[in-house]
This record gives structure tokens, C-alpha cells and sequence, in this order.
């Protein structure tokens, strides 16, 4: 990646000593860099490996951007698939008006619809060496101390990047937070266990979680530089990202690196009930793909490989227990309430298996009496229940369905876990039906559809599968008044640990919640409102137990 440095006799001015960033395996403190109080827009910004040269948002006046900041070292050759390691200093000062490449990952045809990440019009390339973040300040100093939020974005763990336009943090900056996105490794170049690596590390799998604790690690070494708050960082993320948070909640090497997580559409579990996969059985998959796509398993070999062949012949993972950052699945974590003491705002959609319908055949009688074991196992009968299916239409109806209330039950047990060790807790549900372009089919309150509003960027383009309208969101008062709403809800959270505020339907905790009582987000009347029924708490309750509970001695 070519980058621009200026020279600058700034370095010296600061009276400032460079070193390099703490690994994701040991993360000390470090002593945050001599700040001075030059105008963070006008800069140069010191940071611990070097001065950086912020440029105006394009999109929001008072906002400084940051682009392709290095948080740590290149992952290539013998690094890659190690934890990351130190970030290089560098002299002068470096402009950070670029964006760093995103991690290797599939860019349309390969990936169908378009990848956002890849696939626009100023999109970044794409290599290995990628492991850089971006920050967006409204701060003129660095005495400010605004709130930090850090967001991890989803993508199945195989795609995605800090540089999505959908979302930049321009907005939420403009609302009073240091907004910051990273890169980490996707694919089997981010969630590769070896057992060679796990015999020189004590632990391999879980890469992509070591480049978060990285570039948190960073945040809390230079963000107060960048007019930020280290003691109130908030971590935020949608799907993959936000099961990537919630693990975070439970991964001891992340104890101290924020202070709040917000989840939108995933947990531990990922999306769905289950328990999380052991290192030995990730290694075996990850073997058994490199013996039968490369006819060797040695990790010496494996590096000297094209990434992309890596990428594209060697599955990922995903999120596994590995032994160091995860160290035992996180359900025993969290139902003994040893994951650490943060606040949580989590939740999902209500249409969040909408976009399931796309593939295969409509469902119809038969189809979802066949599918019933899969689906529910020993409980058929507390299935049957939640959802009495009687005919074709009810079927094409109701088969979309579970996906969602089953994430729901999940996002509401991890609200209750948390509240229980007594911290501030809130739980939401989605059910705002945003507008859809004519012929592209109504997806209602789908998986990603909330991420617009959280942003407060309707204009951005979307990424799969919400894909609401951009035409007639953008600039639609209803719209952009619910998108001020949902984003400031955020922004309350990351700066007090509590969403509400002046102007907003009050939220209540978890704990002043009644059973079947959620919080609503809905552009026409966001409030307590009814949840899905306590019919189908009570069948994933049991689902949970036959599948989770039970299996690992859980009571």
C-alpha cells in the first residue's frame, strides 16, 4: 500500500518517545503519548508510532478523517496467521487521506450481490497487508474527551471493511463521538487453527478476534489524542461483528480495552442456538481442506501460498474456542457470570430471516412438517405450538420465521446474563419496515436493515441483504427523524452506559422489563410494546437447553 509522508520537525516538538503497539496476546498498559494542544483538524496528530495528518469529511463539517492508520504489523509471510504484532514507526508525518486495503476476501462475481466493501466506486484493494483502522473526530483538542465507539463489521467472517461506505462515521461523529473502524482478517486467513501454531503459541483460531483486541489495544494507547475518552470506549458491531463484540465481553485478554458493547444480530453463538466449536475440530476441517486442495498441511508451505488461493481453497472457521482468547465455550462464561463487567445494548430485527426466502423452493406443508427434527429437535411439540402451520400459505408464511425469534431469544439471553452481574443492560427489538425500490421485493425489518439508522446515513449505499431504498430514504423527514432517534440512542449509551435523553421514549433496563415486554424501535411508535409471545420463549428455552444447557452441564 503506497502511503504520503510529509517531513515535519513536529515529531521532536512533541517530545514524544515512539513504540511500538502490544500484541493481542499481551496487552499492558502503555503510557499514552505527551499531547499537545495544537487544533486536532489543522494537526499533525501524535500517535505512539508516529505523527498523522488527518483531512476534512467530505460529508460533515467540524469532522476530521483519519484513513489507514497502521495498528499493527503487515500479517504476511512468517506472520501470517500469527497474532498481530507491533505496527512500525515511522518518521515525518504520515497523511492519512487513503484507505487502508481490505483484508483478502471475495469481490463481485465471486461474491454475489456486490460486496460493499469491495465493490463501489472508491473502494480500497484488497491484499494481506491490510491491518489498518480509520478515525473520525469532531474534537478540536485533544482535552475534549468525547466518548470512543469502535465498530466491527459483519460479513459471515468472510468479508468486509473499515472503509464500507455504509458505515463511515462522519454522522455519528457529528453527534458528539470519536468514531473509529478497523480492518481484521476474514476467511481462513482470520480464523485458521494449526496444530503447529497452537503448539508454539498455546492457542491458534481465533486471528481476527487477536486484530480487535489489537486495535483496541490502540485506541486506549492514542485515542486521547484524538480528542477521545480511553475509559469510554464502546465496541459496536452487526452480525459477525456483533458476535465478535459479544465474545469480546467474554475474552479475558480484553478485560480493560472498553467500557460498553452493543450488539445488533449475533452472539457468541453466531446466529443461532448451538455451542461454540472446539480447536481440535477446527483444526481437523482446516487440515483436511489444505491436504485436499494443496496436498500439505505443513504451515511452512501453507505461507508460502498465494493468499487468495488460502482464502478461496481453505474455509473459515469462524469464531471457535481456542484456548487463550477464548478459552472455554462462552455460554459456561456467561451463564456463571465471570465475562467481564461492561454495559450491553443488544438486539435484532424482526424480519431478520427474510432474505432466507430467496433460497430454495417456497416452503410449503410438507416441506415444513419434513423439516421439522432439524428444525426443533426433541421439542416438535412446544414447535407445533409456536407455530401452527396448517397450509401452503401459512408454510410460506411462517418459514422465515424462526430465524429471527431465534436470534431474539438468544439477544435476550445474553441481555439477562449481563444484567444479572449487575450491570446496565437493554434489550431492543427492530421493527421498523423501512421503504424498498419497486421490483427488488419488501424484506420488512430484515438482517442489516437497521444498520442505516444507526449511522444516521440513509443516503450510503446498503449491504446484503436489507437493501432498502436509498431514493426514498434519503432526505424522507420520517426517515431521517427515526434515523436521528435510533442513532442517538447509540450515542447516549457510548457516553453514559444509558440510552435515553431528552426528546426520546424512554428505554427501560432488562430488569424493568416484564417477560414477554421488549423496547420497540419503530419510526411510528418506538416504546415498550408486547415481545413474540412467551409460546415461543418457552420452545427456545428448551431448545437451548437440549442443544447448549444440557450438553455442557448447565443449569
Amino acid at each position: 500500500m503506497m502511503r504520503t509522508f510529509a517531513t515535519s520537525t513536529a515529531l521532536a516538538l512533541a517530545g514524544m518517545t515512539l513504540a511500538g503497539c502490544a500484541t493481542a496476546q499481551e496487552v499492558p498498559s502503555a503510557a499514552s503519548p505527551q499531547v499537545a494542544e495544537t487544533p486536532i483538524a489543522s494537526g499533525p496528530v501524535a500517535t505512539q508510532n508516529g505523527m498523522v495528518q488527518g483531512v476534512p469529511s467530505d460529508a460533515v463539517e467540524g469532522v476530521t478523517v483519519f484513513k489507514g492508520i497502521p495498528f499493527a504489523a503487515p500479517p504476511v509471510g512468517e506472520l501470517r496467521w500469527e497474532m498481530p504484532q507491533p505496527a512500525a514507526s515511522w518518521d515525518g508525518v504520515l497523511v492519512a487521506d487513503e484507505w487502508g486495503d481490505n483484508c483478502v476476501q471475495n469481490p463481485a462475481p465471486q461474491r454475489f450481490p456486490v460486496n460493499s466493501a469491495t465493490d463501489m466506486p472508491d473502494s480500497p484493494g484488497t491484499s494481506e497487508d491490510c491491518l489498518y483502522l480509520n478515525v473520525w473526530t469532531p474534537a478540536d483538542s485533544p482535552s475534549e474527551n468525547l466518548p470512543v465507539m469502535v465498530w466491527l463489521y459483519g460479513g459471515a467472517y468472510n468479508e468486509g471493511g473499515g472503509s464500507s461506505p455504509f458505515s463511515q462515521g462522519d454522522y455519528l461523529a457529528d453527534k458528539g463521538v470519536v468514531m473509529v473502524t478497523f480492518n481484521y482478517r476474514v476467511g481462513s486467513l482470520g480464523f485458521f487453527a494449526h496444530p503447529e501454531l497452537t503448539e508454539a503459541n498455546g492457542a491458534s483460531g481465533n486471528q481476527a478476534l487477536g486484530d480487535a483486541i489489537a486495535a483496541l489495544r490502540w485506541v486506549q494507547d492514542n485515542i486521547a489524542a484524538f480528542g477521545g475518552d480511553p475509559s469510554r470506549v464502546t465496541i459496536f458491531g452487526e452480525s459477525a461483528g456483533s458476535a465478535m463484540n459479544a465474545a469480546l465481553v467474554g475474552a479475558p485478554p480484553a478485560e480493560g480495552l472498553f467500557a460498553r458493547a452493543i450488539a445488533q444480530s449475533g452472539t457468541f453463538q453466531g446466529l443461532n442456538i448451538g455451542q461454540m466449536v472446539p480447536r481440535e475440530t477446527a483444526q481437523q476441517r482446516s487440515l483436511g481442506a489444505a491436504e485436499e486442495n494443496f496436498g500439505t498441511t505443513s504451515l511452512a508451505e501453507l505461507r508460502a501460498l498465494p493468499a487468495e488461493e488460502i482464502h478461496a481453497n481453505i474455509p473459515g472457521q469462524g469464531m471457535i474456542v481456542d484456548g487463550r482468547i477464548i478459552p472455554e465455550d462462552l455460554a459456561i462464561t456467561f451463564s456463571q457470570g465471570r465475562q467481564l463487567p461492561v454495559d450491553v445494548l443488544v438486539g435484532s430485527n424482526e424480519d431478520e430471516g427474510s432474505f432466507t426466502a430467496i433460497f430454495g423452493p417456497p416452503a410449503t406443508l410438507e416441506s415444513w412438517q419434513q423439516g421439522e427434527a432439524m428444525r426443533w429437535g426433541e421439542q416438535a411439540e412446544l414447535g407445533r405450538a409456536a407455530y401452527p402451520v396448517t397450509t401452503d400459505e401459512e408454510a410460506r408464511f411462517t418459514a422465515t420465521q424462526p430465524f429471527g425469534d431465534n436470534m431474539s431469544w438468544l439477544m435476550r439471553q445474553y441481555a439477562e446474563w449481563q444484567g444479572a452481574i449487575g450491570e446496565q443492560s437493554y434489550h431492543y427489538y427492530f421493527r421498523h419496515d423501512p421503504p424498498y425500490d419497486e421490483g427488488r421485493g419488501d424484506l420488512g425489518a430484515a438482517h442489516t436493515g437497521e444498520i442505516p439508522y444507526v449511522f444516521d446515513n440513509l443516503c450510503a449505499p446498503r449491504t446484503f441483504p436489507g437493501g432498502s431504498s436509498v431514493e426514498l430514504m434519503c432526505g424522507n423527514e420520517t426517515e431521517e427523524a427515526f434515523a436521528d432517534q435510533v442513532s442517538q440512542y447509540w450515542v447516549n449509551f457510548a457516553r453514559t452506559g444509558n440510552p435515553n435523553g431528552e426528546g426520546l421514549p424512554q428505554w427501560p433496563a432488562i430488569g424493568q422489563l416484564d417477560a414477554n415486554e421488549v423496547f420497540v424501535l419503530d419510526a411510528d411508535s418506538s416504546g415498550v410494546a408486547e415481545w413474540f409471545g412467551t409460546t415461543k420463549a418457552d420452545l427456545y428455552a428448551a431448545i437451548y437447553q437440549d442443544r447448549v444447557g444440557g450438553p455442557l452441564g448447565l443449569e
